[in-house]
Order: C-alpha cells, then sequence, then structure tokens
C-alpha cells in the first residue's frame, strides 16, 4: 500500500487527474468514488489514472494534501500581517472558520473520523498539510507580535492551538455532527469575534 508520503509521479495529466478526483471526491466522499467515475470527470484512461495513482486511497491523500496546501496558503496570503494584532487575529480567525466549514473542510473532517481506523494516514497527511501548517504560521506571527511589544507569550505552540480551538468553537461540532451544514455570516463573525477577544484577553497587552 503506498504510503502517504511518497511522491507520486508528475506528468502532463497529472493536474488534470487530481482536479477530476476532487470533484467525485466531494461529490461521492470517498466510499461513494469510483476510479471510473474519476477517470471520467478527469477525461483520462483508467491506465493514465493508475499511471499516476497505483489506488483510490493514494489518490485521496494526494487530494486532500494538494487541497489543505492551497487552502492553507491562501487563507494566509489574504490576511494583512502589518495590520494592528487585533485585526490580524481576526482575519486568522475568519479564514480558519472558512475552512472548516467549507464543502472540502467539512467533508475531510467527517471522512478523517469515519475512516480514521482502516485509513490512519489520511488523518495524518490531512493533520500535516492543514492544521499542522496554521500552527507553524501562527507562531511566526506571534514571534513577531512578541518582538514588537503586541503579545506576551511563553508558548507559542500552545497558544497557536488554543487560538484553533478558539476558531472552531460551536461551528466545528455542530458541522462534525451534521447538525448543520451550513453557517451565516453573522455566526462566523460570532465565533471570530469571540476567540479574538478571549485570545487578548489571555495574551494581549
Amino acid at each position: 500500500m503506498p504510503d502517504g508520503a511518497v511522491e507520486p509521479k508528475k506528468g502532463r495529466k497529472f493536474d488534470q487527474v487530481l482536479e477530476g478526483a476532487r470533484t467525485v471526491f466531494l461529490r461521492d466522499g470517498f466510499e461513494g468514488a469510483s476510479v471510473d467515475d474519476i477517470a471520467k470527470a478527469a477525461g483520462v484512461s483508467k491506465a493514465t489514472l493508475y499511471s499516476y495513482f497505483p489506488d483510490k486511497r493514494f489518490l485521496f491523500l494526494q487530494v486532500t494534501k494538494a487541497e489543505c496546501c492551497a487552502q492553507s496558503e491562501r487563507a494566509i496570503d489574504a490576511i494583512d500581517m502589518d495590520a494592528p494584532v487585533e485585526d490580524v487575529l481576526y482575519q486568522a480567525a475568519r479564514e480558519i472558520g472558512e475552512f472548516i466549514t467549507s464543502e472540502f473542510g467539512m467533508r475531510i473532517f467527517r471522512v478523517c473520523v469515519g475512516e480514521g481506523g482502516r485509513f490512519p494516514e489520511l488523518g495524518q497527511q490531512f493533520y500535516e498539510s492543514g492544521p499542522m501548517l496554521v500552527r507553524s504560521r501562527l507562531e511566526d506571527y506571534f514571534e513577531c507580535a512578541i518582538s514588537k511589544g503586541d503579545l506576551v507569550i511563553e508558548d507559542r505552540t500552545l497558544a497557536a492551538d488554543q487560538f484553533n480551538e478558539l476558531c472552531r468553537a460551536d461551528i466545528f461540532p455542530r458541522m462534525l455532527f451534521n447538525i448543520a451544514d451550513s453557517f451565516s455570516d453573522e455566526e462566523k463573525h460570532r465565533i471570530a469575534k469571540g476567540a479574538v477577544e478571549v485570545f487578548l484577553a489571555k495574551y494581549g497587552v
């Protein structure tokens, strides 16, 4: 069985296959997605698909990795790191909220829970490509804010994890357990604003 750390062979139709797989996985989930449907959506033969990805699990891992990295980078690029600390944290909180309530975010969280026993590498791949990347970027920002005297933090890793959890309050459990599958802008604003207020009450100056 291919490991999530193995890099797939790249080629002319690699991105085409990846995009077709993303479409089908989002529509049908991991179990419901068939290789035939993925090949059809990608506009390639099954032989071409298998030349890049030897099985469906490996393909799903690569789709997850690519999507998490892309969404994380878009979120980071959207934040003005030179803004006041309260504004930066609010922007970050909104981006985290947008990701976990996105169609991809909701599906991948549910798959990680549902398939975790049989598919442990999926959770690891998702964590490394998404939450761990966000944590690293938050830690970097906290270091800069500390040097400017805007924050007082002894454990930047713990603070990053705490901030991330605050940004998921209320929304994440409702999403994960299918209690709600969409959230209004007002709800996401309320959670982000509350996350910033609680965080700054602990670490602000």
